[in-house]
């Protein structure tokens, strides 16, 4: 769709709302961005956007008026598909894109998009650092400039019209924003795993594999999607997948692709094994950062990039910030912040990373999840589980249920680390590791980290 001149609503005033109708006013389209709660004031919606944007605001009910007016509706990721509002727009024809979207149809260049339930963030953080380092290495790189983008905090859109035929765009993309995909074409795709999550908005799990799965719907058969097989939803995908799929695994040999083979990452074509490297020699530890290393490592392969940067930059790697994320040692107890586990399935990473006993602190918005093999992981490290937020009581209960009875409910954050303080003792750790996203106490999971990391660093030495 040529932008130019038409009218479009942006539907939400986030980052990625203030994204969009930045983009939109480069293209020289006429963004209206609009609000639903009618609390919100104009001045302070306005303060976000550039200085001298000529942006509508519409605050409170969505008129007939206004949806007959427009030519296209961008909606922000938490906007769910079939909220009453998206469904009129729907209902009157008009074209309903996402902020990727959005993005892509006003980028240039290669697009590495990767998605999952866990594992994005750190394997795009990885990949976008493999593209760079390759980037500036030799007389004929791939690329001239690389771009981190999407769900990851920096929003695609920022970077669009930045973009040129020989940038590469490292994008971490999550089902909130495939859902409003239409021509979306990664050059090279990865789905991490797929495990339960976001079932509040997706409904049935089938729906959010489906969402999930379309990472790859406009790839052509010599393109690749990099997939776990050791993830049973996806090897049955794999199997009727268009494109190329190269697989990794961390519980077998596999004939092609990555394996984790004793304490060595091997690459197999078929013919010859490669050693990528020891695992021993890696800053991240625990099987699921080995997967994170080969779906990074397998997606950059795939787009060309030789094994021996790939090495490079895996063995200088350090942890993402609010994934399983070292703070500090304060008497003896070590500090561990994996505010990034919103799932049950992230937090079960967490607590396999931990070699000692350990004070857990979990609890938070509800998104439907149930929490039994959460609480099954525990194999004997839990000392104490302490629950704060919404899900506090249904956690408490999976956890008795399970014969799990030392835990503690909090009524606030700090209180639950001022009991974590006060039970653990030299040689634990203190993990928080949630298993529910952090709405409802705070505006996102890395609030609630820095919060995490301020308290411990108070603490005297």
């Amino acid at each position: 769709m040529e932008l130019k001149g038409k009218r479009v609503l942006v539907f939400g005033t986030g980052i990625s709302g203030i994204g969009s109708a930045d983009l939109l006013e480069k293209a020289g389209a006429v963004p209206v961005l609009y609000d639903g709660n009618a609390d919100r004031r104009e001045e302070d919606i306005r303060a976000k956007l550039p200085e001298g944007s000529s942006a509508q605001i519409v605050i409170g009910e969505m008129s007939d008026e206004l949806i007959g007016s427009i030519d296209l509706a961008v909606l922000s990721p938490g906007v769910p598909t079939d909220q009453k509002d998206v469904l009129r727009i729907r209902k009157a024809e008009v074209p309903i894109w996402g902020e990727v979207e959005l993005a892509y149809q006003n980028s240039r260049g290669k697009v590495l998009a990767i998605t999952g339930t866990n594992g994005k963030t750190t394997t795009t953080t990885l990949l976008g650092e493999i593209m760079d380092y390759h980037r500036q290495q030799g007389t004929e790189p791939l690329t001239d400039q690389v771009f981190v983008v999407g769900n990851i905090g920096t929003p695609y859109t920022e970077a669009s019209f930045k973009t040129t035929d020989r940038t590469v765009a490292v994008a971490e993309i999550s089902s909130f924003q495939l859902e409003t995909i239409q021509d979306f074409h990664p050059a090279v795709s990865a789905i991490t795993n797929i495990t339960p999550d976001h079932l509040d908005r997706h409904h049935t799990m089938e729906e959010y594999i489906r969402v999930k799965e379309r990472i790859t719907e406009n790839q052509t058969e010599d393109e690749v999607c990099v997939l776990n097989y050791e993830d049973e939803i996806l090897r049955e995908f794999g199997k009727n997948a268009r494109c190329r799929i190269l697989w990794f695994s961390s519980a077998r040999i596999l004939d092609k692709g990555f394996c984790l083979n004793g304490d060595r990452i091997e690459y197999h074509d078929g013919e010859k094994v490669t050693e990528l490297l020891e695992v021993k020699k890696l800053h991240i530890p625990g099987i699921h950062n080995y997967e994170n290393v080969m779906t990074a490592a397998g997606m950059a392969l795939a787009f060309g990039v030789p094994m021996d940067e790939i090495r490079q930059v895996c063995l200088e790697f350090r942890a993402v910030e609010h994934r399983i994320e070292f703070v500090a040692e304060k008497k003896g107890v070590v500090y561990y912040n994996d505010s990034k586990g919103t799932n049950p399935d992230a937090a079960i990473r967490g607590i396999r990373a931990m070699d000692r006993p350990t004070i857990l602190i979990g609890g938070g918005y509800d998104k439907g999840s149930t929490y039994e093999e959460w609480i099954r992981a525990f194999d004997g490290k839990v000392r104490y589980l302490v629950l704060i937020g919404q899900t506090r009581e249904k956690i408490e209960k999976a956890a008795h249920t399970c014969g799990f009875t030392d835990t503690i409910l909090a009524d606030t954050f700090e209180e639950a680390f001022s009991i974590c303080v006060e039970k653990a003792r030299p040689g634990d750790a203190v993990l928080l590791s949630p298993a529910c996203a952090s709405w409802g106490m705070f505006p996102n999971y890395e609030a609630r980290g820095r919060l995490f990391k301020e308290l411990v660093h108070k603490l005297p030495d």
